[in-house]
């Protein structure tokens, strides 16, 4: 009997124009123009679009990026990204912004990284849509295009199929998120390690916007310690006192520092590690759901249940069904993360 054929590889569509920045191209380059199949990611389509393929596209500091396809190519797109600008008020030429409309008339899912949420703004794409870009330029957006509910502190955002993110390291996050939506939270976490880099990140841009103090810092590397302990030991019944009581802080004084250093609370930052612990074990192994719930720290399936629902929209059973890589063995365990 023939073996099965490979799945089609994803086709993204990089949507490049003069004064797109070289750090967002790269970005997404990283992520889905990198043959990583020998070490089980998923086969990617990555194309450099643009209005004349045959053209350039100048980018700052003397570089140049080289499309390999038309605007048309779109249509067969799975997913379209855009990226920042160096200018966040540089216009895409109009060819750019109706094939924009017409992808997202199919239904096809449109990310902008960074400034790129003004490239969905020209095109009217995100009226009556919730964005973000990066703080410096939120009120800039607000005031240039006011039909967009502008989110001040997030790291990305969805609205529909249509996503946008903060400013540069933010636009990681996002391309990483959209891998684990479409392939699962191991495929994200391949990437991730090979770019040495967070699989998530956990929090807001709010983070960011305060310069960090001497005290601060040593509060910082407090919290470090202890967010490190809490991801090295997640099946253990702890709480969120119990991380106060290892960083020497009362449980109020913990969870302000914690919130500023993070952007998020302990008890949603210790979900949320929760679930993705149980995501790579459905992902990796055949264990029974009361094991992975025992294991990702949930106590119980019911309990790992509601959390998937809440943050996922969907049910543990009905994520391994959808992510498993056929390769699972009741062999793993949380260590392997």
């Amino acid at each position: 009997m023939a073996a099965p054929a490979a799945p089609a590889p994803h086709r993204i569509a990089l949507v490049a124009f003069p004064g797109v920045r070289a750090f967002d191209v790269s970005v997404i380059t990283e992520v889905w123009g990198t043959d990583r199949t020998d070490r089980g990611a998923p086969a990617f389509e990555l194309r450099r679009v643009a209005a004349d393929p045959g053209t350039p596209v100048p980018m700052r500091g003397g570089l140049d990026l080289r499309p390999d396809r038309a605007l048309g190519w779109l249509d067969r797109a799975d997913l379209v990204v855009v990226p920042g600008l160096d200018d966040h008020l540089t216009p895409a030429p109009e060819p750019v912004l109706a094939a924009l409309r017409r992808a997202h008339a199919r239904g096809t899912t449109v990310a902008a990284l960074c400034a790129g949420a003004f490239t969905l703004a020209q095109a009217g794409l995100l009226d009556g849509r919730r964005a973000i870009t990066h703080w410096r330029l939120t009120d800039l957006l607000r005031r240039r295009h006011p039909g967009v509910t502008v989110v001040p502190d997030a790291l990305f955002i969805e609205d529909g199929t249509l996503w946008t993110s903060a400013g540069t390291a933010a636009g990681i996050d996002l391309c990483l998120h959209l891998v684990r939506l479409s392939h699962g939270a191991e495929a994200a976490a391949v990437i991730a390690r090979s770019m040495v880099t967070a699989p998530f990140r956990t929090g807001t841009q709010a983070q960011f916007i305060e310069h960090p103090t001497p005290r601060a810092d040593r509060d910082a590397d407090a919290l470090a310690a202890v967010r490190e302990h809490a991801l090295r030991h997640l099946g253990e019944p702890f709480t969120v006192a119990d991380l106060a009581a290892r960083a020497g802080m009362s449980p109020r004084g913990f969870a302000r520092h914690f919130a500023a250093a993070t952007g998020t609370t302990p008890l949603r930052w210790l979900l949320d590690q929760r679930v993705a612990a149980a995501q790579k074990l459905l992902e990796r192994t055949d264990l029974p759901m009361p094991e992975v719930a025992r294991r990702a720290g949930f106590g119980s399936e019911v309990t790992m249940r509601q959390h998937f629902a809440a943050r996922l929209a969907t049910s543990p059973r009905a994520y391994r069904a959808a992510f498993t890589t056929g390769s699972a063995t009741g062999s793993s365990s949380p260590s392997a993360r």
